[in-house]
C-alpha cells in the first residue's frame, strides 16, 4: 500500500505471499482475488495517493454525523433526518473542494513556510 509503484507494490505483495501463505493462507488468498482492486490508485498521478490510502474522510464524515445529529432529541421524521445528513455530507464536499486531494497539507499555514520558493 505505501509502495512507491505499481511494480514496487506487486513485489511487496508477493514477498508477503511467500511468508504469509504457510500462516494464514485464506487471508493471502482474500488479498490476491482482490489485488488489481486495491492497487487501482497507482493508475492515478501520485499527488492524491496519500489521501487515497486513507479511510479518514469517511471516518470524519461519520464523526460530524454523530457529533450534529446527537444534541438533536427529537428529529421531525425520516425524510427530516435524511435532508440533515444531506446537508452536512454537502458541507463537507464544499469544504473538500475548497483543499484538493492530495493538496490538503500545502494548504496548510504550517507547511507553506518550508513549500515557498525562494
Amino acid at each position: 500500500m505505501y509502495a512507491s509503484s505499481k511494480a514496487k507494490a506487486l513485489g511487496c505483495f508477493q514477498d508477503f505471499k511467500g511468508r504469509g501463505e504457510p500462516e494464514v493462507p485464506s487471508a493471502v488468498a482474500c488479498l490476491e482475488s482482490s489485488l488489481e482492486s486495491c492497487l487501482t490508485f497507482c493508475g492515478l498521478p501520485e499527488e492524491p495517493w496519500v489521501s487515497l490510502r486513507t479511510t479518514t474522510i469517511i471516518e470524519r464524515r461519520n464523526k460530524e454525523f454523530t457529533r450534529r445529529t446527537k444534541p438533536r432529541e427529537i428529529v421531525a421524521g425520516e425524510i427530516s433526518c435524511y435532508k440533515l445528513l444531506a446537508f452536512i455530507s454537502l458541507t463537507m464536499e464544499v469544504q473538500w473542494r475548497a483543499n484538493p486531494v492530495g493538496k490538503v497539507r500545502l494548504n496548510l499555514p504550517f507547511f507553506k513556510k518550508f513549500t515557498q520558493e525562494r
